[in-house]
């Protein structure tokens, strides 16, 4: 059943290619093949689209996910808050802390810049309205901003000092190598961009000269959650991945098995939440918030279990970004 999908969905990318020279003959979408309608046309009305400069700088801003990258630069923060909060309070340093921030922002941004890219093929099944295969941001377009956006994140990175220009260095690679091989590797592409999403909270410990026991427990929260993530993302996205060869645990034992391991993932970071509490190293503040983050976790991790499909996947995987920056809150304030 799963090769007759997978060869279906490559005849229909193939006809696709073939006809889309005489799209415009075709007057609408009603007379559209059935199979090809949604394809068919969506090609047709991006052959006769002009991007005007205003779409074109929102699909600038787009492609770099803002809350995703925004999350990551504050990320950078959290970390030195939950290193050294007091170092805040000196004014003297917040050039540090806005080189941290920028380097966490647009690290991801250029992520996110080059997944895009690499994922342009398999967008026009999974998510066709993204601007690369929309045609709202050309190929070389991209590739420039990508490396316009790692440069920035680099040279930021210089100021704090020769550390963080290292891990800078490392997690730049690591995202590279993830976008052009990694993601192919199922579970281990997932460890990969979890540690891409963990590292920001080291980083900014790194940064100010204090890496401790609480960053190790917090930092393992975030990646085992991310996780976690990853694979129900790997859900939604069943059917380009399989076109594409992407072995994730979705497209290797099923929707239903990749979210029964999500929810181990999860679970473990869930039992991590309460260390920091039961260990005295936060403040009843920290215990409230977490409970929160918990409960949505845990409702998300549930959700998918009863029904793991496509629109599910989709849904929990944004509740539980949303989850994680609660977390970051939650981390922000553990001295309180």
């Amino acid at each position: 059943m799963k090769t007759n999908c997978i060869a279906r969905i490559q005849f229909q990318l193939y006809v696709i290619n073939a006809i889309s020279p005489h799209l415009p003959a075709l007057k609408d979408e009603g007379s559209l093949p059935c199979p090809l309608k949604r394809q068919c046309f969506m090609i047709e009305k991006v052959k006769n689209t002009k991007v005007n400069r205003k779409e074109k700088i929102k699909a600038y801003i787009e492609i770099i996910r803002i809350p995703n990258s925004f999350m990551m630069g504050l990320a950078v923060l959290v970390g030195v808050l939950i290193a050294n909060h007091e170092y805040f309070l000196n004014f003297r340093n917040y050039l540090t802390i806005l080189s941290g921030f920028a380097t966490g922002f647009f690290l991801t941004a250029s992520s996110m810049v080059f997944n895009d890219y690499n994922d342009r093929e398999i967008d026009l099944i999974n998510q066709p309205s993204r601007p690369i295969p929309s045609k709202r941001i050309g190929e070389r377009e991209a590739l420039s901003y990508g490396i316009l956006l790692s440069l920035i994140g680099i040279i930021s990175s210089l100021y704090t000092g020769l550390y963080t220009f290292a891990i800078a260095i490392l997690t730049f690679g690591i995202a590279l190598l993830y976008n052009f091989w990694g993601k192919k590797t199922g579970l281990i592409g997932n460890f990969m961009v979890s540690y891409s999403v963990t590292i920001p909270l080291i980083y900014g410990a790194v940064m100010i000269n204090s890496f401790t026991f609480k960053i190790m427990i917090f930092a393992s929260m975030v990646f085992l959650t991310n996780t976690g993530r990853e694979i129900i993302k790997g859900i939604a996205d069943i059917a380009g991945d399989s076109v594409k060869g992407i072995r994730t645990i979705a497209v290797k034992y099923g929707a239903k098995r990749a979210s029964i391991v999500a929810f181990w993932f999860i679970l473990v970071a869930v039992f991590l939440s309460f260390i920091p509490t039961i260990t005295r190293m936060t403040g009843l503040l920290y215990f409230i918030l977490v409970l929160a983050v918990d409960g949505i976790l845990i409702s998300s991790v549930l959700t998918i279990l009863n029904k793991a499909d496509k629109e599910i996947a989709l849904l929990v995987k944004k509740r539980i970004l949303f989850a994680m920056f609660l977390g970051l809150i939650a981390f922000s304030l553990s001295f309180v």
